[in-house]
């Protein structure tokens, strides 16, 4: 009973960091307008993907970003077409940073605050790391081979991708690093968080 009343918690949780990811990414973007009727945008959307991850774990935190953003897409007639290729690179942030944070630094099996800074940022820094990389990378092909736009278009909103993710990585990671970290004590508190002293009190 006490199993099913947690997993319950977490998909309503999940279900939280879903509309967080929808409602920042929809309403607090700046889109810049791009060739043939195309966009990219600077937002923080991934910024609450990144904090799902450090707080609900990369398989839950991953979903809800997945989720969250594919609807975003969905909605914009801008970004509908693109809406596989987000679910993929959203749920890859999740899992990333929920890796990095939770199976090599155990940061919910650590007490010490200067450690849990250190690994929320650093987790946050290779999910979000590999979406500089990944999401222009695969846009650029998803352009051209699925959705058959020419090479130059293709290349264009490859280069102006990868300028807004990396602004879109540095925000995300600064307001991460001091939104965890600031209300960690709370989901201590609250036994959202709970930190195993027996396993780490580093």
């Amino acid at each position: 009973m006490e199993r099913r009343n947690t997993n319950i918690m977490k998909l309503a949780e999940t279900a939280v960091f879903a509309a967080l990811c929808y409602v920042t990414f929809t309403f607090l973007q700046i889109k810049i307008p791009m060739p043939g009727g195309d966009a990219t945008s600077l937002h923080i959307g991934n910024a609450f993907c990144v904090l799902a991850a450090l707080i609900l774990g990369g398989g839950y935190g991953g979903i809800a970003g997945a989720i969250g953003m594919t609807i975003a897409d969905i909605m914009d007639p801008v970004y509908i077409v693109s809406a596989p290729k987000t679910f993929v690179l959203k749920l890859c942030i999740g899992l990333i940073t929920g890796l990095v944070a939770h199976r090599i630094a155990h940061i919910n099996e650590s007490s010490d605050r200067k450690y849990v800074l250190k690994w929320s940022i650093l987790a946050s820094v290779a999910g979000l790391g590999f979406n500089v990389i990944a999401d222009p990378l695969v846009g650029y092909f998803y352009k051209q081979i699925i959705l058959g736009q020419p090479q130059q278009m293709a290349e264009v909103l490859a280069k102006w991708s990868t300028a807004t993710t990396f602004v879109n990585a540095v925000i995300s990671v600064v307001l991460v690093g001091f939104l965890y970290n600031a209300v960690r004590p709370i989901l201590l508190k609250s036994g959202i968080v709970t930190v195993d002293q027996k396993r780490r009190a580093v």
